[in-house]
Parts: structure tokens; C-alpha cells; sequence
């Protein structure tokens, strides 16, 4: 029997919260691939969810890559 090994991608998802409350969240190096959730937890999952069906759905083709990963940190600035 042979063993397929999973090739495993890194993305950087995007949180941004809402207004009303909970965040919308998106994949910059996967254009469409957005999602949302009520909380972080959730959002979380639901652009994993997203960025597999995404991706698979991509299979055959060129699948895109971050070409180096993103950091992303919110700072503070004096008025």
C-alpha cells in the first residue's frame, strides 16, 4: 500500500471586526476567499473551511502561494 503525504499550505487570514460585533476575515493571497464569524473562534474556522474548499477546488491547476509569509500587528500612535 502506498502512502499519499499531505502537502500542508500557509496563509495569512485577515481578521477585521464588525461593527455590530463579530469579525469578517479574508485570505489576501486567495482572491474571494472571505468569510465571517460572530466570534474569533468561529471566523477562524469557517476561512480554514473556506480556504480548503478553495483550494480544492483549485486542484489540477496553479495553486497560489504566499510568496513570504505576512505579519500583521496593530500599533498605536500619539495624537
Amino acid at each position: 500500500m502506498v502512502k499519499k503525504m499531505a502537502q500542508v499550505l500557509t496563509y495569512t487570514a485577515v481578521f477585521e471586526p464588525e461593527k455590530g460585533g463579530g469579525y469578517s476575515v479574508s485570505i489576501p493571497a486567495l482572491p474571494g476567499c472571505i468569510s465571517e464569524g460572530d466570534f474569533f473562534e468561529e471566523a477562524l474556522d469557517n476561512i480554514k473551511e473556506a480556504a480548503e474548499l478553495y483550494v480544492e477546488d483549485l486542484k489540477g491547476t496553479e495553486i497560489p502561494r504566499e510568496s513570504k509569509p505576512i505579519v500583521v500587528s496593530p500599533i498605536q500612535v500619539s495624537l
